[in-house]
């Protein structure tokens, strides 16, 4: 298992745990962005760990985009299980409604906290 992999799934589980903390404070936009990130970083777990393209072209290129992290999902999709699709655009929401726009209320993203858990779970799995 790579170090990058570690320490992505590192800063997944502290990206979901600093989301709970700003659940109790009913910040809906704090949360949002704390869930997106964890998303971003399990997908960053799997796609090493499956040794997908995207995953080393962004490598090259020092940074990740969103257009690499959607095609990861899909491929993560077709691999994995169906469900990272759905998973990925959840945070996907989060991320623009929730933290760009911050149009979402707690309640709505309370109501994605568990998809994303789910994803953090498939990349704990991954690196077993």
């Amino acid at each position: 298992m790579e170090t990058n992999e570690y320490q992505h799934l590192e800063v997944a589980s502290r990206m979901f745990e600093e989301a709970k903390e700003y659940i109790e404070k009913e910040d809906a936009v704090q949360t949002s962005e704390k869930l997106y990130k964890a998303s971003e970083e399990a997908l960053k777990v799997l796609a090493a760990r499956f040794g997908l393209p995207e995953y080393d072209e962004a490598e090259k290129r020092g940074r990740r985009s969103a257009v690499l992290l959607d095609r990861a999902a899909r491929r993560l999709s077709e691999i994995i299980s169906p469900e990272i699709k759905n998973f990925w655009m959840h945070a996907w929401f989060l991320h623009v409604e929730g933290f760009h726009e911050a149009r979402l209320r707690i309640e709505d993203v309370k109501f994605r906290v568990n998809f994303i858990e789910e994803l953090i779970k498939l990349a704990e799995e991954g690196m077993r």
